[in-house]
């Protein structure tokens, strides 16, 4: 079935069947699956669960991930100097689903610590990018943030994956590349 975006004369209904497509659509891409962590400028941690990371640029070093701007900690983040990008490991479902609701609590119990601009790196991950907070830029209804990365570590643990509302892990194919 083919959508169509941004008919003027699409009723109500049919253009909020039209975001659901365009969003299970956007579901048949699988991605990792990280938890964004940073310190607000009253000291509080803040992280939240983003499937919107991907590398940028290799020289000079640069990331980009987004943040949708009606959520609770979008202001904190822009004004963090820092933040880290937490690549979670195939076994970290439970952080991914812990990071993805609005807590006070978050960290509680949670194995991580402390780096540059009082960001928050999580044990027992794939890999984390540790990142100065270089810029945003509008991006529809999100925030796309861009970090240049200052500090990273990749353990090599298998990545969680997420794909059409579902958590998963990579299968190795003997064609690889």
């Amino acid at each position: 079935m083919c959508s169509t975006l941004g008919s003027t004369a699409a009723k109500p209904d049919d253009q909020l069947n039209t975001m659901r497509q365009l969003r299970n659509a956007f579901g048949q891409y699988p991605t990792g699956v990280t938890v964004i962590t940073a310190a607000a400028r009253d000291g509080r941690k803040i992280g939240l669960t983003a499937n919107s990371f991907a590398s940028l640029s290799l020289d000079p070093p640069l990331v980009i991930w987004s943040i949708g701007k009606t959520s609770p900690s979008c202001a904190d983040f822009v004004r963090a100097g820092h933040f880290a990008i937490n690549v979670l490991a195939e076994d970290q479902t439970d952080l991914s689903r812990r990071f993805s609701k609005p807590s006070p609590d978050k960290y509680v119990g949670v194995a991580c610590r402390e780096s540059l601009g009082g960001t928050m790196v999580l044990d027992g991950c794939s890999a984390h990018f540790v990142c100065r907070n270089l810029a945003q830029h509008e991006g529809g209804d999100h925030l796309i943030f861009i970090g240049q990365i200052e500090h990273f570590e990749a353990e090599g643990h298998a990545p969680l994956v997420f794909h059409s509302g579902q958590y998963g892990a990579v299968t190795n194919n003997p064609e690889s590349i």
